[in-house]
């Protein structure tokens, strides 16, 4: 008897038993709908993995009475497409076709561009999946003509009903009665990460390997511990999941909640991305805790130091201090903002010649550096005198503005005390 997973055995047969996925498959759902009608459009599911976009694919298949064709990406040709195509008409597919291309995103420019023939016949479906956002990913003529829809993390609590299941017919499948210990369940579902094939793999193995007595298949949570280990994690440093947890530690530093921080930290070292976290931490200093903390840069990079010089796990430590730093640290982009309003000017040709009082003297004489009308700052009470210092089409611009925190409003008080005693003498 040829073996099949158990995600596979008990795959759902009706909407009703995919888990998750409310938002498009609920009573309401627009997919739903759309399913329920008969009449399907070319359709591109975007999500990570085991969230039910192969099985919604089959459903849709078994809707249409089409034949189901699947093609993966990342092993899938041209040729592939056109076997497919040749089916069309025939015994094989009298109905016509729903083609399920898998991982789209492994697809080239032309190869996707081979799809517009199937896209544009009535006779098959296109459904592709990706895991990684389509428009980055997929070409445009076909994301123009396919209906985008998105499947989301499932929650513990939704796949709950889905390791019951799993774990009634591997008692059938054994021959034995299972009993888990408290939390056995409830662990499986929060160590899977939203990832509902996952989960029933870990079912499949923890009763597979439970111990049997008299019937009685135990399995303990201890067992489920070992087996779900580091199983939650979602992490991929070539694709979206870099990026978006990037973003969201990043997000939540300027946010300043220190606890949120922690968390996407710990998430990146349990990745084994030190690089990325020590670069984006850098970043943070700089840009959203700022100059109104301007000591965060040389901490943290202490810190980031630290850390490399230590390697994981140890690195968590000062990484960690630089999270809770920047997080409780008072914040600013004015620099941020002032260069970026800066680089708009120049990249918009806003530029000038360079005032004759501020070129380099090299070409002049030794000790001429005064006729070129240069004041020295140093030579004036507080080291400042007025002189132009922008070229002539930029006098008056204003990039920075100062920030609404201590060290800003205490260099403001500063300079608008010098500038006064300045238009007074």
């Amino acid at each position: 008897m040829t073996y099949r997973p158990l995600a596979d055995e008990i795959r759902p047969t009706t909407l009703d038993e995919v888990v998750g996925q409310g938002h498009i498959l609920g009573q309401n759902g627009l997919l739903r709908r759309i399913i329920e009608g008969g009449s399907t459009p070319n359709l591109l599911f975007y999500g990570p993995s085991g969230t039910g976009k192969t099985t919604v694919a089959n459903l849709i298949a078994q809707r249409t009475n089409r034949a189901l064709r699947r093609i993966n990406a990342t092993t899938g040709s041209l040729s592939d497409i056109k076997d497919v195509i040749a089916d069309v008409g025939t015994m094989l597919a009298p109905n016509g076709i729903l083609l399920y291309l898998d991982e789209i995103q492994y697809f080239n420019k032309k190869q996707q561009q081979s799809l517009l023939e199937v896209i544009e016949r009535g006779d098959v479906t296109l459904i592709a999946s990706t895991t990684e956002n389509p428009y980055f990913y997929v070409y445009n003529a076909v994301l123009s003509r396919s209906t985008v829809f998105e499947f989301k993390p499932v929650t513990a609590e939704e796949i709950l009903p889905a390791i019951r299941r799993g774990i009634r017919f591997m008692e059938n499948r054994l021959a034995g009665e299972a009993r888990c210990e408290p939390g056995v369940e409830e662990a499986v579902a929060a160590a899977c990460g939203g990832d509902v094939r996952k989960a029933l793999n870990a079912v499949e193995l923890l009763m597979n390997a439970a111990q049997r007595r008299d019937g009685v298949l135990t399995v303990t949570l201890e067992d489920t511990r070992i087996a779900a280990q580091r199983s939650a994690m979602r992490y991929d440093r070539a694709g979206d999941d870099h990026y978006d947890i990037l973003s969201a530690l990043q997000k939540s530093i300027r946010g300043s909640d220190p606890d949120a921080g922690l968390h996407y930290l710990a998430r990146l070292l349990e990745a084994g991305d030190l690089i990325s976290a020590c670069r984006r931490l850098m970043v943070i200093a700089a840009e959203d805790v700022g100059l109104a903390y301007p000591q965060a840069v040389p901490i943290v990079k202490g810190c980031i130091d630290a850390a490399n010089m230590l390697g994981l796990p140890e690195a968590q430590i000062p990484l960690a201090e630089a999270v809770v730093l920047m997080a409780t640290a008072p914040k600013s982009n004015s620099a941020c903002a002032a260069i970026k309003r800066a680089m708009a000017d120049v990249r918009a040709g806003k530029t000038g010649d360079y005032p004759r009082h501020l070129q380099n003297i090299h070409a002049d004489s030794a000790g001429l550096e005064r006729e070129q009308g240069y004041l020295y700052p140093h030579d004036f009470p507080n080291h400042y005198v007025k002189q132009q210092y922008l070229p002539d089409p930029l006098v008056g611009v204003r990039y920075y503005e100062y920030g609404e925190n201590k060290t800003e409003q205490a260099a403001k008080r500063y300079w608008d005390a010098i500038l006064g005693e300045e238009e007074n003498s």
